[in-house]
C-alpha cells in the first residue's frame, strides 16, 4: 500500500485539524473528480432548497461505473482551470453542514468490501496523508471512532451501506450490461428523489409493490425514509430481493 495511506482501526488514534489559517486550504476542494452517493445528493439538494432534478442538472454529471455498470454521479467541476468545486469559496465550504460523506471522512477514506462466504461488509479505514495538506500538524488528537462521530458521519456510512449492497447484487446477478428501462429506473430510483416520489404518487411506478397508506403518508415528507424504499424497489424490481 502507498505510503500516503495508512491502515488505521477504530481506535487508533491521529492528529488533524482543516482551518483558514493553513496554507493549503481549500487545495483538496481543487481538481475535482468526486462521486456523489445518493445521500450526498439528498442532503446537498436539500441544503440548497431545490428539487433533485435541479440540482442534477446544475451540478452534476452522470457517467457508468466502469466494474459495476450503474449510473454513477460526480460533481460538475466550477468552469475555471482549477477544476474547483462549485460550492468552495475563499472562506471554505458554502454547504458545510451537508457535505458530501468523502469530503466529511476526510483525511480518512471508508473502504468497504463485502465478504464472498458471509455477505457481511467489511469496513477499513485509511489516513489520507497528501503531500500538500498542512492539517496533520495542528488540532486535537481523536481516534477514528471520536472522528466518526464527531463528523457526523455514521448516518452517511449507514446510508451509503444500502447502495453497496445494491452494488453487490448487481456483480452477482445481472453482471451484463443493464438495459436502458433498468438504467432510468436506477437514476431516478437512486439520484432524482423528487421525480421518483412524484412518480410513485402520480404515475404509480410501485404500485406493484401494494404500499400501506402509512407508508405513503411517509415517504410524502421524509426524504430519508423515501431513500430507502427507493433503494429498496430497486433490489425487488431489478433482481427480484424482498
Amino acid at each position: 500500500m502507498s505510503e500516503n495511506f495508512v491502515p488505521l482501526s477504530l481506535n487508533d488514534n491521529f492528529r488533524f485539524k482543516c482551518s483558514e489559517s493553513l496554507p493549503c486550504f481549500n487545495e483538496c476542494c481543487r481538481d475535482l473528480n468526486q462521486f456523489l452517493t445518493p445521500y450526498d445528493i439528498l442532503r446537498l439538494k436539500n441544503n440548497l432548497g431545490i428539487p433533485s432534478s435541479l440540482f442534477l442538472e446544475c451540478y452534476t454529471t452522470q457517467h457508468t461505473g466502469p466494474e459495476s455498470g450503474l449510473p454513477i454521479i460526480t460533481f460538475k467541476p466550477a468552469y475555471t482551470s482549477e477544476l474547483k468545486c462549485p460550492f468552495v469559496s475563499s472562506s471554505g465550504c458554502t454547504v458545510y453542514k451537508d457535505r458530501p460523506s468523502s469530503c466529511r471522512t476526510y483525511p480518512l477514506a471508508r473502504v468497504l468490501t463485502r465478504s464472498r462466504e458471509t455477505g457481511q461488509n467489511i469496513e477499513q479505514y485509511l489516513l489520507v496523508k497528501e503531500p500538500h495538506c498542512q492539517g496533520f500538524k495542528q488540532g486535537q488528537i481523536n481516534t477514528v471512532r471520536e472522528w466518526i462521530k464527531e463528523q457526523g458521519i455514521e448516518i452517511y456510512n449507514n446510508m451509503n451501506d444500502l447502495l453497496m449492497e445494491i452494488i453487490s447484487l448487481k456483480n452477482r446477478f445481472m453482471p451484463s450490461q443493464l438495459s436502458i428501462k433498468s438504467k432510468r429506473f436506477f437514476y431516478m430510483a437512486c439520484y432524482d428523489l423528487d421525480t421518483f416520489r412524484s412518480h410513485i404518487f402520480d404515475k404509480g411506478i410501485l404500485d406493484d409493490l401494494a404500499l400501506d397508506s402509512k407508508t405513503l403518508d411517509i415517504i410524502k415528507k421524509d426524504d430519508v425514509e423515501l431513500l430507502k424504499l427507493s433503494l429498496k424497489s430497486i433490489k425487488i424490481k431489478m433482481f427480484g430481493i424482498k
